[in-house]
């Protein structure tokens, strides 16, 4: 799982990439501080399976805190975009190769409306959020679109010559940014494409069909940062109202990175996403427990600092990944003893033998049948799994 953090420079993403890993990146008030992609491991909450087996969960990767089990994701944040990065403007075209491997994005954007396309300070609330999600979204398909013209009429007279399928032909053409022949088949037939002769296609058939391929794999959740700022109350409404099909999430990325840091010195009691924490310790500066009160307040507006939530709604609502934990009927800890070490995200409607093949191609391979942990069935390798799944895999090899 691969999470890549977009946005305007100055928005907040630097901010929110060390409050989800707490790995270091430089954070500064200007433009274009991160101009090398930042790195990490962040993490998705998953109610562990622990409980229902009464058992402790010993994990390989990640951890499990109160029955929550974390399981790992990689973050980048890259550097900011402007008008025309698909141009090259800005760090453009180093912005965008960043993305490729991306499943998601997570658009970080001011909230606050108090720094323009450039990531300048201006005025709290001069700037309308809704026009940095426009023009990311912009920018994202016109790299797409770009990909797909530049040899577009060689390779749609190669493709119909040759009688190659168009949706393999062009699978292959963006499988570096994680196309596949069933999503671009599935939108050949929404727009009503030839899908015999791209000779055929329109100059408005290319660009529908770039839109269409972008929003397939590269997904956006908007994170509307700087939510505790007072201007960004209305900012996020209008931003509800002007996309009322997306993912917003209100957000306070700085919020999160004291809270997670303060918890690191043992200050605090906080597990991230949650809607509480308790001091912990007693040495607290005044001026500490005033920025922690003001947290406080935060949380309560919001439910939580967001930043857990972009990153569980990003993985959960919007790819709609599922977790499954591998387990025996008869053994739950592996050859070390670990006790339901693994739990792995996969796609919507993966299947126990796309699960066999996830855990290793010899596995898959030599798959016989798989068995739900919870219910002691056999399945078969059609068998599509669920949420918090535990399955055991019976294999030739």
């Amino acid at each position: 799982m691969f999470v890549g953090l977009v946005g305007k420079p100055s928005a907040g993403k630097s901010t929110f990439f060390r409050a989800a890993t707490l790995a270091p990146a430089e954070i500064a008030s200007y433009p274009f501080t991160t101009i090398e992609p930042n790195t990490g491991m962040g993490f998705v909450k998953v109610d562990c399976v622990d409980r229902e087996f009464n058992v402790n969960c010993n994990p390989r990767t990640g951890f499990c805190e109160n029955h929550t089990r974390f399981v790992p994701v990689k973050i980048v944040d890259v550097a900011g975009l402007i008008p025309g990065a698909h141009k090259g403007l800005g760090r453009g075209n180093q912005f965008l190769d960043d993305l490729r491997q991306a499943d998601v994005l997570i658009h970080v954007v001011d909230a606050s409306g108090s720094t323009n396309e450039q990531g300048n300070p201006v005025e709290p609330g001069s700037r309308n959020p809704s026009d940095d999600v426009r023009f990311l979204e912009e920018e994202l398909n016109l790299w797409y679109e770009g990909i797909l013209r530049k040899p577009w009429e060689k390779f749609a007279k190669q493709t119909y010559m040759e009688h190659h399928k168009v949706h393999d032909a062009i699978a292959r053409q963006f499988s570096g940014l994680n196309a596949t022949p069933e999503i671009v088949n599935g939108i050949i037939s929404a727009l009503r494409l030839d899908a015999d002769n791209p000779l055929k296609w329109s100059e408005g058939n290319l660009k529908d069909f770039a839109v269409e391929l972008r929003k397939a794999t590269k997904p956006i959740l908007i994170a509307a940062n700087k939510a505790d700022i007072e201007t960004a109350g209305e900012n996020i409404r209008k931003m509800q109202q002007d996309f009322p099909d997306g993912i917003i999430v209100p957000c306070s990325a700085e919020s999160e990175l004291a809270l997670r840091e303060a918890a690191k010195e043992k200050l605090i009691s906080y597990i991230p996403g949650d809607d509480d924490f308790e001091i912990s310790s007693g040495s607290l500066s005044q001026q500490q427990k005033n920025a922690l009160s003001s947290i406080k307040s935060t949380i309560a507006k919001f439910g939580s600092t967001g930043v857990q939530d972009c990153l569980n709604k990003a993985v959960f609502d919007l790819l709609k990944y599922i977790a499954v934990f591998p387990g025996g009927v008869n053994k739950l800890a592996d050859q070390h003893g670990n006790v339901l070490p693994d739990c792995m995200l996969l796609p919507p409607d993966s299947t126990a033998l796309d699960f066999a093949f996830q855990l290793h191609t010899d596995i898959g391979e030599g798959f016989i049948k798989a068995i739900d942990v919870k219910t002691r069935k056999a399945v078969g390798k059609e068998h599509v799994l669920g949420n918090r799944d535990v399955i055991e895999i019976v294999t030739r090899k």
